[in-house]
């Protein structure tokens, strides 16, 4: 969101610059900094330019979206079962606060180091204190339109709820301020007040971006230079997907919810935080929301045509009689690698494409994650690794699980391929471990294994590289090139976001430039899919003044997951499977872990199914990287590194916890269960 609106507004930023005097508090208690002189701020609402500018200051406030790795806003993939690195240490040494929020380091006290880090929640009251002012001087400018009037309110209401957004979904309840600008120079008891509940903050988040995208333009009337920029799909988007979570077990009444919040209670009334009581109505709000999304005719999944390099679909599936129609009633007449890989490494032109609902173009993905997963004799760090869990939760390529194949032989952990194969323009080497044969063409755009070819294509000098992450091999530990930590330690580098162009040494090298999609159109498809399959019986429910029914509708859910497992080249649910609501909940979860992988998804999922004390229990596992040959590398192993064996579950893990110098400045405000 930072680059993506603010360059837009790059002819005002020495504005920016001049209102950014009135930004240096810590909270929106600590505000006796907000201004150098009382004249300064009043001038920033004299005229259109210099509000939008000051607006647009505010939304730069928020960290990149993209930057969940290293010096990360967020807990991110390293803090999942998706993600790890071996670079670890303590208080300063450790810049992925992934991984110190996974080992239990992260407290009240210890935040992260470097910048931005897990400490947010004083940013976040800031963009929302500037933004309460902007509200409340919109009809000072005397050179603003009408209509330019309602763009601005519709873009700083986005902004707002954006940034109560992020404190929802990080840190739990909020203290919701409305339309207040905070006084200076009050008594503490002014501005000590507690924090809300948990549906008090979502309702209000969601009724915000509600009012933002009744201002907000539509995505089709929007200039491909303003990609990046929230339109009303946005905040549509952005309501499916906190509506999805507010049905979900943690926050819906039931077992999970009384397992995790039984005990929380505000101090101040003894009002559970997070409601006890089962609502299923939550559900249908939830499908409701992302059907609105849907009817906008605004989006569809980015497809890429078959053409002669695409392979052909596999032969004798019978589990979908719709498998060998042609899209998107089947998965033929389009190229399922390209369809996917397209929308990461840039090919696909992001601010055309129509799955991305709300995306920002970033220099993160290449100076960061594409250089921390580039082999290092090529230049790269080697070590932003996913797990064997990820390896295994891939389908083959005819949509059976790894264990349903094994029975024939189609999958084998036992050797190696002998021939190689060309498909859409992935190279595959012959004898690679059996283990990575005929997966799902998702599997081959998102992970880089060992034997895998880097093609680097835009180097004249060092290109179509096969990285070899055997013991003291080039790329693998106790390498020349390969220093600790840079090395896979579990045998697997996220590859997702990597062009085939894309070189960081050799003659010509450089990068293609790519967009981070912050919520993309499968994730409504599968929402959608998610809500309907839990709900038992029909609900009306309204959004927005129009009323929806919902129901658990087989061919609904159909039509919509499959659309996703169509794209990946897959057959989709069964009769069998769509019977059975655990059944379809189960292919839900496989779905969107590798759809979505290191797309900051992971992390909220298995917290809001109630199941990620499951899901960190089971130990990470990967290839053994001190395996100097096949035989001894190719072996599921726990890697030795202190990381792996001090992963902590806890309950407590559900959210950051609000700093503790901001707790002591308010006698009224809980801290999250555990901290």
């Amino acid at each position: 969101m930072k680059t993506s609106l603010i360059k837009k507004t790059a002819r005002t930023f020495f504005l920016v610059q001049a209102v950014m005097l009135v930004t240096s508090c810590s909270n929106f208690l600590n505000i006796d900094n907000y201004f150098d002189d009382e004249f300064n701020i009043d001038s920033v609402f004299t005229n259109a330019r210099y509000m939008e500018a000051y607006m647009w200051g505010a939304a730069a406030m928020f960290p990149d979206e993209a930057q969940t790795i290293r010096n990360g806003y967020t807990p991110g993939p390293m803090a999942t079962d998706e993600g790890f690195n071996g670079l670890t240490g303590s208080g300063t040494a450790n810049i992925y606060h992934g991984m110190d929020f996974a080992n239990g380091k992260i407290t009240q006290d210890f935040l992260g180091d470097g910048s931005p880090n897990l400490n947010q929640w004083g940013k976040y009251y800031k963009i929302i204190r500037k933004c309460n002012s902007i509200l409340q001087n919109l009809d000072r400018p005397k050179d603003l339109t009408n209509s330019e009037r309602l763009r601005l309110e519709g873009y700083t209401r986005f902004i707002r709820a954006f940034a109560y957004y992020n404190l929802l979904v990080d840190y739990g309840p909020a203290i919701l301020l409305g339309d207040e600008v905070v006084n200076t120079n009050e008594p503490i008891e002014y501005y000590d007040r507690p924090r809300a509940t948990y549906d008090e903050t979502m309702n209000y988040t969601c009724e915000e971006f509600e009012k933002a995208a009744r201002l907000l333009p539509s995505p089709q009337d929007v200039s491909t230079l303003d990609f990046g920029r929230p339109t009303k799909g946005a905040a549509l988007g952005l309501v499916a997907r906190l509506r999805l979570i507010h049905a979900s077990p943690l926050f819906n009444g039931g077992p999970v919810a009384s397992s995790y919040f039984g005990n929380w209670k505000r101090k101040t009334d003894g009002v559970h935080y997070v409601s006890q009581q089962y609502d299923e109505s939550r559900w249908a709000v939830a499908a409701a929301a992302a059907k609105r999304v849907m009817d906008m005719g605004a989006y569809k999944l980015y497809t890429y045509a078959k053409d002669d390099n695409t392979p052909e679909l596999p032969a004798g599936v019978t589990s979908d009689p719709n498998f060998y129609d042609a899209y998107p009633n089947g998965a033929n007449g389009i190229d399922p690698f390209k369809s996917y890989s397209d929308i990461f490494t840039g090919e696909a032109v992001a601010s055309i494409n129509p799955e991305l609902i709300w995306g920002r173009n970033t220099t993160y993905l290449n100076e960061t994650i594409s250089k921390g997963s580039f082999p290092p004799s090529m230049g790269g760090w080697g070590r932003f690794c996913v797990t064997q869990k990820v390896v295994d939760a891939y389908l083959m390529d005819d949509g059976r699980t790894k264990e349903e194949a094994a029975a024939d032989g189609y999958y084998s952990e036992t050797g190696f391929t002998s021939e190689p194969r060309n498909f859409s323009g992935y190279p595959l080497n012959a004898g690679v471990y059996k283990m990575y044969a005929n997966r799902e063409m998702r599997f081959y755009a998102s992970v880089g294994f060992n034997e895998a070819v880097w093609q680097a294509l835009s180097s004249s000098t060092l290109n179509n590289h096969t990285a070899k992450y055997y013991y003291q091999d080039e790329d693998g530990r106790g390498g020349v090139t390969a220093t600790s930590p840079n090395y896979p330690i579990t045998g697997y580098v996220i590859k997702k976001y990597n062009n085939p162009m894309d070189a960081w040494t050799g003659t010509g090298a450089r990068h293609i430039q790519k967009a981070y999609p912050i919520i993309r159109y499968a994730e409504i498809l599968l929402s959608y899919a998610e809500a309907l399959n839990n709900l038992t019986g029909p609900h009306t429910v309204e959004l927005d003044g129009q009323p929806y029914t919902m129901s658990r509708d087989k061919a609904e859910i159909k039509k919509a997951f499959n659309q996703v497992r169509y794209r990946a080249g897959l057959p989709g649910l069964t009769a069998n499977q769509l019977n059975s609501t655990p059944e379809v909940q189960k292919q839900i979860e496989r779905e969107r872990m590798v759809e979505f992988l290191w797309e900051n998804r992971r992390f909220y999922d298995v917290r809001r199914w109630g199941i990620y004390e499951e899901t960190e229990q089971e130990p990470i596992r990967g290839m053994n990287p001190d395996g100097a040959t096949k035989e001894t590398y190719y072996q599921r192993v726990i890697p030795s590194s202190s990381s792996f064996l001090t992963r902590v579950v806890d309950k407590r893990s559900v959210w950051v916890p609000i700093p503790r110098n901001e707790m002591r400045r308010l006698p009224s405000l809980d801290q999250n269960p555990g901290y």
